[in-house]
């Protein structure tokens, strides 16, 4: 689905639940990661986040336009327009939109860490860092004896 579609489907839906004309523009955002979709104040566009329609369909992304919709028609009648407000929970029931979209599945990530472990020659206290640390230039804070590497760990 292009962005042409998205704003063709945005006034379709607009007219036919709302009974209005969706007036501003809708579009995907790449860069939504943990929403479904967004209702610009300022501009009154409405942002979607694609991977919706990619991972649920076609039916979890017209929830979202309705949900989005709901605050875009209640912030220009100057009502209440966000999560809480009542006119907000009562117009999500009247067009049958979800008050929150579905959650997407979490993308493990393998990153691994690097710890890098200095030990004191003198006190033999272990102290654990993330970046290499200069052992001719920094001492052991706790007795200022000289430190040696001792491991390199990746969790």
């Amino acid at each position: 689905m292009t962005d042409k579609e998205l704003q063709l489907l945005v006034e379709d839906i607009s007219r036919e639940h709302f009974g209005v004309e969706f007036l501003h523009y809708a579009m995907f955002n790449a860069r939504l990661r943990t929403t479904g979709g967004r209702y610009l104040l300022k501009s009154h566009n409405i942002e979607i986040n694609k991977t919706y329609l990619d991972e649920f369909g076609m039916n979890e992304l017209i929830g979202i336009i309705k949900h989005e919709l709901c605050h875009y028609h209640l912030h220009l009648r100057n009502m209440g327009y966000q999560h809480r407000d009542k006119d907000f929970k009562q117009l999500l029931e009247k067009v049958g939109a979800p008050r929150y979209c579905s959650h997407l599945p979490q993308k493990q990530l393998s990153k691994t860490k690097k710890v890098i472990i200095y030990k004191c020659q003198s006190c033999f206290q272990l102290f654990y860092r993330s970046k290499r640390v200069n052992t001719e230039k920094y001492v052991c804070g706790k007795c200022r004896g000289k430190l040696s590497l001792y491991d390199i760990k990746m969790i």
